[in-house]
């Protein structure tokens, strides 16, 4: 570090709950520096202590042991994931609330850039304008250090773009939390991992962390070969996890740039909702939502202008824009929920939908996991797969030994998250997420993109994370702010190109930055016997090891298997890794020949 840093911790420990969260006998003690220019991610998991660490730098929590050291002068700022504002009648008197209030001028300069009005009651304010209260607090604090929380949850593409900029300028340093990788790439310079109670540093920004995060798993993949079976089932069954799914995920991002070529074909040059297949009978056989000329408005301001769109089975459709644009109104007249002042929406009737929203329904906080899962029960049916529920939570990167603890202990990330493996649970054949990523972290991004890529229904999004949408849609219904609707074959990025260039030049369609490009055209090719045979055989072999992984795991569960048959215990134990060794090579074989059979 080229200059002495503004604030230490060392030597942290601390007890959370009758556990060890950081030091103790079972982690190393923590350690943190953090210079006065650092830009750092702070990436981990939900419930590793991501929140607790930023109370400790800010000075909330006395911990058990170390000493926490701060250069003279320096102000610590944190921006909550989710501020209390009760007792205070606005915005306002909460913002100049506090030991550090900052002058209302300098807030109200920051809250008129970000489009708050600080007037406003806190009792009706909308999770963005309390977010945005909270970011006009914080900076208007003019501080040293800003510890920020999610500070992209619940805001729009424009106040993104603004926070962004006010960090680019911003000359102290700052330690951010936040599932949105393109805010990380884009500010970042280091990222410090809190990972099992370690907490590791790379001077590398976001960018180069998955990287960093595949070797470090490939060392302790090496170092866990000296372990016995039992340690390395409970310590590394989601490390591998993770490097295969990202493995897979490689080859759904290309598929994915198939599939917008594809639906590229049937929207016509002025990005217009004009879809033409090969013949029409076709494509109208496929519709599962047909909108014709729709329009909505309130209070005479009109939120959508003459709109008409097919959906196909199949599509994974992203709606975009600014708060307030209509973007929920577009979705609630697509799914039937609501109706639109002109014009039609015809609907499948064989469409059974998922909604998940932003608000997200509420789990029952003394019920158990395996209560909300499985009804009390040890099985699950998964759109019509009998699963056990304790391999159905790893699916969902969960321990399986939490089967039994009850919601009210797990973290939000964690709720959110045990929401979502019910609902994807659910028979469907269309899936409709509003606002999905808000409170996952990172690896659940990951896997939400795979569940998405893997749903064999019809997709609707409202989203901000530009990301994800980059990594999952399809078609993007962009607002521009006049209730115009574009559509364009692609994610995000696909639509800012479209805002920024001419029409004309379209058809030289930018490719987004933040997913591999696709793969080079290939001649096409005929498979050799032994290539056939594997791609038409693989498919189920890899469903017969799936289902002896359940069941060695569901034999393993029993708490008391490795003190009464420990020889057994391992004899299953390496039939396990074994399988998985075996299904990962499969999966990759499998991917390899389905290019090659799609490119032919």
């Amino acid at each position: 570090m080229a200059q002495p840093p503004i604030l230490s911790l060392e030597g942290m420990a601390l007890q959370q709950g009758g556990k060890w969260l950081f030091g103790g006998p079972d982690h190393d003690a923590l350690d943190l520096h953090i210079g006065p220019r650092d830009r750092l991610a702070l990436i981990g998991r939900n419930g590793v202590g991501k929140t607790t660490l930023f109370r400790m730098i800010d000075g909330q929590i006395e911990t058990d042991a170390g000493e926490r050291k701060i250069k003279p002068g320096t102000r610590i700022v944190l921006l909550e994931q989710d501020p209390d504002l009760s007792g205070h009648a606005t915005l306002m008197e909460w913002a100049l609330d506090g030991t550090h209030a900052p002058q209302e001028h300098e807030v109200e300069a920051i809250a008129g850039q970000l489009g708050i009005d600080m007037s406003r009651e806190t009792k009706g304010a909308s999770g963005g304008e309390k977010r945005r209260a909270a970011i006009a607090r914080a900076l208007a604090q003019d501080p040293d250090l800003l510890l920020m929380d999610e500070p992209t949850n619940h805001l729009d593409l424009g106040a993104i773009d603004w926070l962004e900029g006010w960090l680019d300028r911003y000359k102290g340093a700052f330690v951010v939390i936040s599932h949105d990788r393109t805010f990380l790439k884009r500010l970042t310079r280091a990222t410090i991992w809190l990972d099992r109670g370690s907490l590791r540093r790379k001077e590398v920004g976001f960018g180069g962390y998955e990287a960093w995060e595949e070797q470090v798993y490939a060392e302790e993949a090496r170092a866990a070969e000296k372990l016995d079976a039992k340690l390395k089932l409970e310590a590394h069954w989601l490390e591998r996890g993770v490097t295969a799914r990202r493995k897979r995920n490689q080859g759904r991002l290309e598929k994915l740039w198939q599939m917008r070529a594809e639906r590229a074909s049937m929207i016509s040059a002025g990005g217009t909702a004009k879809l033409k297949l090969a013949t029409e009978e076709d494509f109208k056989s496929k519709s599962v939502i047909v909108a014709e000329n729709i329009t909505k408005s309130y209070d005479d301001r009109t939120i959508i202008k003459p709109f008409s769109l097919r959906i196909q089975r199949g599509d994974r459709i992203g709606i975009v824009g600014a708060n307030g644009a209509g973007k929920t109104t577009l979705l609630k007249m697509l799914t039937g929920e609501l109706e639109p002042d002109s014009g039609t929406v015809e609907i499948a009737k064989t469409l059974t939908g998922v909604m998940i929203d932003q608000q997200r329904q509420l789990l029952t906080a003394d019920k158990t996991v395996r209560q909300v899962l499985a009804e009390g029960g040890d099985w699950i049916d998964v759109r019509g797969n009998r699963k056990h529920v304790q391999g159905y939570l790893k699916e969902f990167l969960f321990d399986p030994k939490i089967v039994d603890m009850k919601v009210a202990v797990l973290s939000g990330g964690e709720r959110s998250r045990l929401l979502l493996a019910r609902e994807f649970a659910k028979a469907s054949n269309l899936l409709v997420l509003d606002e999905p990523t808000n409170d996952l972290d990172l690896e659940t991004l990951d896997l939400l993109q795979e569940v998405i890529a893997d749903y064999e229904g019809t997709v609707l999004i409202v989203s901000h994370d530009r990301d994800f949408l980059d990594r999952t849609v399809t078609v993007t219904l962009g607002f521009d702010g006049t209730g115009r609707v574009d559509v364009v074959a692609g994610g995000y990025e696909d639509w800012q190109a479209k805002r920024q260039k001419p029409v004309e030049s379209k058809a030289k369609s930018d490719k987004s930055e933040s997913a591999p490009p696709p793969p080079p055209p290939q001649k096409p090719t005929k498979l050799s016997y032994k290539d056939q045979r594997d791609f038409e055989q693989l498919p189920a072999r890899i469903e017969q090891l799936e289902a002896a992984i359940a069941k060695g795991e569901t034999i393993l569960s029993d708490p008391d298997l490795y003190t009464s048959d420990p020889q057994r215990f391992a004899t299953i134990s390496r039939g396990i890794e074994n399988a998985r060794t075996e299904k990962d090579a499969a999966e990759e074989r499998w991917l390899t020949l389905a290019e090659q059979v799609e490119a032919m």
